[in-house]
C-alpha cells in the first residue's frame, strides 16, 4: 500500500496528533534497522527483543533514511473491561508492536519513499469476543525531535483461526515530501503506535501488562 503525506506544513497539528512528543523519545535508528522504544523507567531490565522480520534490501541514496521508533505508550493494545482493577479475567483483545524494518530511497530532489514492515503480536483474552479483530494503528511524520508533520493510519484485520494468539506481518510504504534536494531524510523521524484509548496509553505507561497465558498453568518441561 502506497499513501503519500502531504500535511508536511501543518506544524500546529502536533499536540492533537500524538499524545507524547517526538522530544520524550531517545535512541533512534536509520532506516533498514529494528527499533523498539523503552519507557525511561525500564532501564537496563527490560531490553528489545530480537524479532526475525522480513528484511528490506538497501537502496542507494542521495542522504540517510528517515529514523523510524515505535512509541512506548502506544506499542501495546490492551482491552479490559476495568482499567482500575486491571485483572487477567477482564482482558479482551491484545496486540504488541514486536519490532519494525525499514529502507528508503531518494536521490535529487525527489521526496523520500520509506517502505518498511511491522511485526504484531496479537492475542485474544477470556473477554475478546469472536475469532476476529481488526486492530488500528497509526504513522507519524515529524521533524526530529520536534513537531508532528502528518499522521497516516492503517487498518490491521485479523483472524484468529480458533488460537488465542498469532502474530501478522504488514508492509506499508509512505511517501514524504522534500522542500529541495538539500533536506536530507536525517531531518525527519517516523513514529508508529497503536490507535488506543487513554486509559490504554496510562496502562503502557505505568509499565502493566497482560499476555493472553498469564494463569494459565505451564506444562512442564
Amino acid at each position: 500500500m502506497r499513501r503519500v503525506l502531504t500535511a508536511l506544513a501543518a506544524l500546529s497539528l502536533a499536540a492533537a496528533l500524538i499524545p507524547q512528543s517526538a522530544e520524550a523519545q531517545s535512541g533512534g535508528r536509520p532506516g533498514g534497522q529494528q527499533s523498539r522504544e523503552q519507557s525511561p523507567d525500564q532501564g537496563t531490565s527490560q531490553r528489545s527483543r530480537q524479532v526475525r522480520i522480513a528484511p528490506l534490501s538497501r537502496r542507494a541514496n542521495a542522504g540517510p533514511c528517515p529514523y523510524v521508533k515505535v512509541l512506548y505508550d502506544a506499542a501495546r493494545y490492551v482491552e479490559m473491561a476495568d482499567f482500575s482493577r486491571p485483572s487477567t479475567a477482564g482482558v479482551g483483545f491484545t496486540g504488541e508492536i514486536e519490532g519494525v524494518t525499514a529502507d528508503c530511497v531518494y536521490r535529487d530532489a525527489d521526496p523520500i519513499r520509506l517502505d518498511f514492515n511491522v511485526l504484531f503480536n496479537l492475542g485474544k483474552g477470556p473477554q475478546a469476543s469472536g475469532d476476529g479483530r481488526t486492530y488500528r494503528y497509526w504513522v507519524a511524520v515529524t521533524e526530529r525531535n520536534s513537531a508532528v508533520l502528518a499522521k497516516e493510519y492503517f487498518d490491521l484485520p485479523v483472524n484468529f483461526d480458533g488460537q488465542t494468539t498469532t502474530s501478522v506481518q504488514q508492509a506499508q510504504t509512505i511517501v514524504i515530501p522534500r522542500a529541495d534536494a538539500t533536506t536530507s531524510g536525517n531531518n525527519f523521524e517516523v513514529l508508529i503506535g497503536f490507535d488506543i484509548t487513554p486509559e490504554m496509553a496510562e496502562f503502557n505507561r505505568s509499565g502493566s501488562r497482560f499476555r493472553v497465558t498469564a494463569g494459565q498453568t505451564q506444562p512442564n518441561p
